[in-house]
């Protein structure tokens, strides 16, 4: 474990302190006395923690593709926690895209109250969930209840929750869709970049493509260690077949299949690698 370096300051302090203890015992400092007055102080210095968390630098230039490589292996018994993405800011800055049909269209929301994106998020999160459990994994759901949260650091939070989860070591990540066009991007990951890229972030970027992780300058959840999954951006045929009650359940499967299925082959590299690619 290294040692953090000590400011200028401190370092003439101990200088000092050094030179009293020797002046007031009358003893001329000889070499191994002064050696062994500066190991007792550099014993009292503060160490560097380990593991400590950090944000990797943003580029010179701003990332206009996957510009990182999941590495970071988890054991298979990993705990992962979904949520939904814009659950605890309605009706305040953030709540997420209307989606074409209402926002373009003039179709009634989902429901009303809450955005079409909030609306298919919680469906699809609680679909994974509950698909991930089938299929044997450590997974679990958190819906902070309340849908305006305006203090993003209250413990109910979305941001709050998943930063814990994440420092106690496991795998958080928000569900999203994005914006129609103009507004939108794409499919794609954000990982969270507090404590490096993880393989199960890899394994989705292999899905459903993967984003910059300085995009629009290092958003607040990968800030605090939490994935961002967008679906698709909601319009045309995704929106469609969500809104369509006749291909809605399918659809919400056919999203689910592809979300678990990329969990379980980010988890498959881990130190049991394999066990986890139950179908």
């Amino acid at each position: 474990m290294g040692r953090i370096p000590l400011p200028a300051g401190l370092l003439l302090l101990r200088l000092v302190l050094l030179g009293f203890v020797l002046g007031a015992s009358g003893v001329k400092p000889t070499p191994a006395r002064a050696s062994g007055l500066l190991d007792l102080l550099n014993s009292i210095a503060p160490t560097a923690p380990a593991n400590r968390p950090g944000l990797p630098p943003l580029p010179a230039q701003p990332g206009r593709g996957k510009n990182w490589v999941g590495t970071r292996i988890h054991p298979i018994g990993l705990p992962l926690l979904v949520m939904a993405g814009h659950a605890d800011s309605q009706r305040i800055r953030g709540s997420g895209t209307p989606g074409a049909a209402v926002g373009l269209g003039g179709a009634a929301p989902m429901e009303a109250g809450i955005t079409d994106e909030l609306y298919w998020n919680l469906r699809t999160a609680q679909r994974v969930v509950e698909l991930g459990r089938q299929r044997g994994l450590n997974i679990q759901y958190y819906d902070p209840g309340l849908r305006t949260i305006p203090n993003q650091n209250d413990p109910r939070t979305n941001w709050s929750v998943g930063a814990s989860h994440a420092a106690q070591g496991g795998y958080a990540m928000e569900i999203h869709y994005d914006a129609y066009a103009p507004y939108g991007i794409g499919p794609g990951i954000i990982p969270g970049v507090l404590y490096g890229f993880s393989s199960i972030d890899e394994a989705l970027a292999q899905e459903f493509g993967g984003y910059p992780y300085d995009h629009r300058g290092m958003l607040g959840a990968p800030r605090r260690g939490i994935s961002m999954l967008e679906i698709g951006q909601l319009e045309g045929r995704l929106e469609n077949g969500l809104r369509d009650p006749n291909s809605r359940e399918q659809t919400l499967d056919a999203i689910a299949e592809r979300v678990v299925n990329a969990l379980q082959k980010g988890l498959a590299h881990g130190p049991v690698g394999g066990t986890a690619l139950r179908q």
